[in-house]
């Protein structure tokens, strides 16, 4: 029986990044970049009024001067600085060739004279400024030829953001992982319904499927499939068609355990089967190559919904950050301070949920109560899983222990 850390590795090992393909813009939140962004221009490509006033040349000092033109962001000017005056302008808009200054509007102050001139009056403390002052220069951000975002960049809002202004619409991404989402189990009814003697409803599929929105996939729900095994093969093979199948249910050792038997009849390659975990040791991982550059990752998850939840952070969320070539895959963890007293027991590692908090002293965590695999209601409390090693141990208030955020 392999320890988490082997599991995890065999799953990456198995796991390789989707071929990239050119993705919309606008539809390309949180996927990785597989090509190089160079700038096709300087930013800002042209020199600009950090403020709105009046562009001037320095030279003329404290004067009181005609207003020629005004220019707005987006409009260029028509009028050159060769002589004494201002021209009004607007934030972001062209600088004035002749103009080395502006000075903001609220340090002036405006008057018409008989002719209808508009005249500006500049303040005493523009003689001590520094040519360049609200000015942001072509390229000071930016070079043509630069690079702006590179290969392997995860694209946050503002990478995206920064692909706008250099004029990429499409970029070449790798896609969102398909996953296929099958709850297993005669037991199980649509949430909808009213669960009759002995069954329950099928909440781990809306479990899942937002755990693979949460991880950047998409998941492909297949709905429930019942301990037979004709049915069951039917929505196994409907399933492969996707880049990953995870499965709930049906992976441990009672008669109707079809799951494994079934998946190794529609040609899937057992890779490991149980992990020394708590809760979900009965785990099951494969894979069915589809072409010779073309395979499905495939997930047999224990029915109870923590085990399920668990397994999921545990290795399916580190296969879907290999395929989408995040880097790392493997899901990090931080140290923490037990707030209060904890008891473990048991012969497995235990991944127990938990509240993880930040303080200005380092992060703390709160062991959640639960009475199972079966205790969903606990979760609710807990964003994080805290790590109890094995064996009976007590943990004192303020020990150090392993935690994963989810």
């Amino acid at each position: 029986m392999l320890e988490v850390p082997e599991a995890v590795a065999a799953v990456l090992h198995e796991a390789s990044p989707l071929v990239p393909s050119s993705i919309v813009l606008q539809e390309a939140l949180g996927l990785v970049l597989a090509e190089d962004i160079h700038a096709d221009a300087d930013s800002p490509p042209f020199d600009k009024s950090l403020v709105d006033g009046f562009a001037v040349r320095l030279t003329d000092g404290a004067a009181t001067l005609s207003v020629i033109e005004v220019v707005s962001a987006g409009q260029i000017p028509t009028q050159v600085l060769d002589q004494p005056a201002a021209i009004q302008i607007m934030t972001g808009a062209p600088l004035p060739i002749g103009a080395d200054a502006v000075v903001q509007i609220e340090f002036t102050s405006s008057l018409t004279d008989a002719a209808g001139q508009t005249l500006v009056s500049l303040p005493n403390k523009v003689a001590s400024w520094k040519p360049g002052t609200n000015i942001l220069r072509q390229g000071v951000s930016t070079r043509r030829g630069d690079l702006v975002v590179a290969s392997g960049s995860e694209l946050r809002p503002q990478e995206l953001g920064a692909l706008a202004e250099w004029g990429r619409a499409l970029v070449l991404a790798r896609r969102r992982p398909r996953v296929a989402v099958l709850a297993t189990g005669d037991e199980l009814v649509p949430i909808e319904q009213t669960p009759g003697p002995g069954k329950i409803r099928n909440s781990n599929e809306t479990m899942l499927c937002a755990q693979i929105r949460r991880a950047g996939a998409d998941p492909i729900p297949l709905g429930i499939a019942r301990d037979e095994r004709a049915h069951l093969r039917q929505r196994i093979d409907a399933g492969l068609q996707a880049d990953v199948l995870v499965l709930s249910g049906g992976v441990s050792m009672g008669d109707k355990d079809f799951v494994p038997s079934e998946l190794s009849a529609a040609g899937v390659r057992q890779v490991f089967h149980k992990v020394n975990v708590k809760p979900g040791k009965p785990v099951w991982f494969g894979i069915r190559d589809t072409s010779p550059t073309s395979r499905t990752l495939v997930f047999g998850l224990p029915g109870n919904p923590v085990s399920s939840m668990v397994c999921f952070e545990l290795f399916v969320r580190p296969a879907l950050r290999r395929l989408m070539g995040v880097s790392p895959a493997e899901f990090t963890s931080v140290k923490a301070r037990l707030t209060q007293p904890h008891t473990t027991k048991g012969d497995r590692p235990t991944y127990q949920p938990a509240g993880l908090e930040w303080r200005e002293d380092g992060p703390i965590v709160t062991a959640v109560p639960w009475v199972g695999s079966s205790d969903l209601r606990a979760t609710v409390a807990a964003n994080s899983m805290a790590l109890f090693p094995i064996g009976d141990q007590t943990y004192a208030a303020g020990s150090i222990i392993e935690v994963i955020a989810w």
